[in-house]
């Protein structure tokens, strides 16, 4: 009887799993099961910290445009100015305006005083 070679699907799907851990230190690898395992915590870790990313940047834009306000003596703080905004009906998201604070404080400043009046 003649040999068989087996299939090339199962050998292609741990090629295609070989190729996402080729970057990984020692049997995580090399080994096709410690390597599925790696994996699936990987994307499992790479969701978690793009929620966590998404809470930091809002954190960090908070910061920036409330530090920015009270730097110049306004006497305003962040809450009154987000309220302020939103009766206003100035459409400004949080990036927006600490880029804004960062780049053109002055006009961050022009804003606040046209919402003041």
């Amino acid at each position: 009887m003649t040999r068989i070679k087996r299939g090339y699907i199962a050998w292609r799907r741990r090629k295609k799993i070989r190729l996402f851990a080729s970057s990984f230190r020692g049997t995580h690898s090399r080994l096709t099961r410690t390597i599925t395992q790696q994996k699936i915590r990987a994307l499992v870790l790479a969701h978690r910290d793009k929620d966590r990313q998404k809470r930091d940047f809002r954190r960090l834009w908070i910061s920036r445009i409330n530090a920015t306000i009270r730097g110049k003596k306004i006497y305003y703080s962040y809450s009154i100015l987000m309220k302020n905004l939103y009766k206003g009906r100035l459409l400004l998201n949080r990036k927006i305006l600490a880029q804004i604070a960062i780049l053109n404080r002055d006009c961050l400043y022009m804003i606040s005083n046209e919402i003041i009046k």
